[in-house]
């Protein structure tokens, strides 16, 4: 099993909270953690639900903040419940990173949708499953699942922020209306490049570890079957 190592900037500041909440909402001890994935899972969903119409209502960007905050919250707790009562399985942790880099994908295609650019969304998704790749199979090689300075966490903080400033465009609140797909837009835009730019450091770093701390390079034939 990888260790996992975070060397994310908020984690230190949200992670603890979070999981103090956990003792105080008394979920039942038979209740499966990949319940609390799948709830996660839903928030995820709603959320891009959230920016798919953030430009058209006010409450919109409320629901994609909230579907984000709230599928952070479940990644964070599924693991506590997990050991907490004894339920850790590797189905379970499967799971979890299965549907991780969904609800990124989810989140960008709606913010795409918002922004009226679905060439900017497939970008997006496209360096989203090849960080999730390289990640896993790095962890694979090295036995560590390392997070980046700049990762998950601080990525969903973004996008909850995002979605409050979209709740406020919408309604015109502080900013002339139907300014919403144009924020959505250079936001999605800066999230690509930048996204991008983390994507080919990161490669760039996992060939030098793999290199250095990996396991004897695999030379077997595969073998074919009947």
């Amino acid at each position: 099993m990888p260790k996992r190592v975070s060397h994310s900037l908020l984690d230190p500041f949200l992670t603890p909270p979070l999981k103090s909440l956990y003792k105080r909402m008394a979920i039942p001890a038979r209740f499966p953690p990949e319940g609390i994935v799948l709830v996660g899972h839903l928030a995820a969903i709603a959320g891009a639900i959230g920016f798919a119409a953030a430009d058209r209502w006010w409450w919109a960007g409320l629901l994609a903040a909230a579907g984000v905050a709230g599928n952070h919250t479940a990644d964070v707790l599924d693991g506590t419940h997990a050991r907490a009562t004894g339920q850790c399985r590797n189905g379970g942790e499967l799971l979890d990173h299965f549907v991780d880099p969904l609800s990124f994908s989810y989140w960008v295609t709606g913010l795409a949708y918002c922004a009226d650019c679905m060439l900017l969304g497939i970008g997006g998704v496209i360096v989203i499953y090849a960080m999730a790749v390289l990640t896993n199979i790095r962890a694979k090689m090295i036995g560590e699942f390392a997070l980046a300075r700049f990762g998950p966490t601080e990525f969903k903080t973004l996008l909850a922020v995002f979605g409050l400033v979209m709740a406020g465009t919408s309604g015109g609140l502080w900013l002339a209306p139907k300014v919403g797909p144009r924020l959505a837009f250079w936001f999605l835009l800066t999230l690509f490049v930048a996204g991008f730019l983390q994507l080919i450091r990161s490669l760039y770093k996992a060939i030098r570890s793999v290199n250095a701390a990996g396991a004897p390079p695999d030379i077997t034939e595969w073998e074919i079957g009947p």
